[in-house]
């Protein structure tokens, strides 16, 4: 019999298919997140749990089946998953990084260009009917070429969103507490508080870890310039939302460009009436080939695991000994 894997939600059919080869399938065919207790029915039935950003996989799902070989993340991020329980019960947990990179910072030029250049506003405004011709205060928005942009987090989306910015001849400086850029672009390396300072873009690049959470609150709101604007690619709760939706609705920034959110799906009261915020449904790496690697790396890692191989992209190595 075919080892058997639990999938939370439909996949690319390109990675169904690697998958259907080793596993026997079971799969989520709604298009909507599953309940803790579904997620439990599926994982006492299956070997590997093939789970989504979306599902909380923690102590109570993990430790329900013995027997469970692997929890493999169709993401990045693995910052839904008890990654230290897994580890106690020797279970490798993997991700599906690099594979979204240039595809994520794609997806922030697009917040950074929409927010500035009101694009949103300003496709609304000709649907309605509103479009009399030229006028010279007819949505002005903000320049992006020669202004600062501040990267907070410089790991490989951070960075391939730096290099573009030469395309703008933007001034490109940084924060990251490890890593230095300078040996693949032009950047300065400075502090937090210098950055918010000074920059006039502010895009987030840095993981959900403690250490984040509400890195960017009121306080830092106020020290950024009135003219600047927050884009945030990462993870929601970097950001203090109601601490931003009153700086966008006060004019303490320009303006803010998001696909994340502190409580994802759900807004803090107020964002969706702030004009100067362009809002995205959590789509960085919403294309179809980002999408369907995402998934073939998922499929490898799952594979690899049954078979009793080291993951390739396995997060807690330590348990291979």
């Amino acid at each position: 019999m075919k080892p058997k894997i639990f999938i939370t939600r439909t996949l690319p059919q390109p990675a169904l298919d690697n998958i259907k080869e080793v596993f026997e399938l079971r799969i989520n065919s709604e298009d909507r997140v599953l309940t803790k207790s579904e997620i439990i029915e599926g994982v006492k039935w299956c070997d590997i749990l093939l789970c989504l950003l979306t599902d909380t996989i923690d102590k109570d799902i993990i430790t329900v089946n013995s027997n469970l070989k692997g929890i493999v993340n169709y993401a990045v991020g693995f910052n839904n998953i008890d990654v230290k329980t897994a580890t106690h019960l020797k279970i490798p947990v993997t991700n599906t990084p690099g594979v979204l990179t240039e595809t994520t910072a794609d997806l922030a030029w697009s917040l950074i260009c929409a927010v500035a250049r009101r694009t949103v506003e300003a496709d609304k405004f000709v649907r309605a009917g509103k479009f009399k011709g030229w006028g010279p205060m007819l949505c002005l928005g903000g320049d992006i070429n020669g202004k600062t942009l501040g990267i907070i987090g410089a790991g490989r989306i951070g960075t391939a969103v730096a290099k573009r910015a030469a395309g703008f001849n933007m001034k490109v400086i940084y924060t990251n507490k490890s890593i230095t850029i300078e040996k693949d672009i032009k950047a300065e390396k400075v502090e937090i508080i210098e950055l918010l300072k000074r920059s006039d873009f502010i895009s987030l690049h840095v993981p959900l870890v403690p250490s984040t959470r509400h890195l960017i609150g009121e306080h830092e709101l106020k020290l950024m310039k009135k003219t600047a604007y927050l884009i945030n690619t990462s993870r929601g709760p970097v950001v203090d939302e109601k601490a931003l939706v009153k700086a966008l609705q006060e004019g303490q920034i320009a303006g803010a460009g998001l696909d994340v959110y502190e409580n994802e799906p759900e807004l803090t009261v107020g964002l969706a009436e702030c004009e100067n915020a362009v809002l995205f449904p959590h789509v960085g790496s919403g294309t179809i080939e980002t999408r369907t690697n995402m998934g073939m790396i998922a499929a490898e890692n799952a594979i690899a695991i049954i078979e009793g191989r080291k993951a390739p992209q396995v997060v807690n190595p330590e348990i291979y000994g």
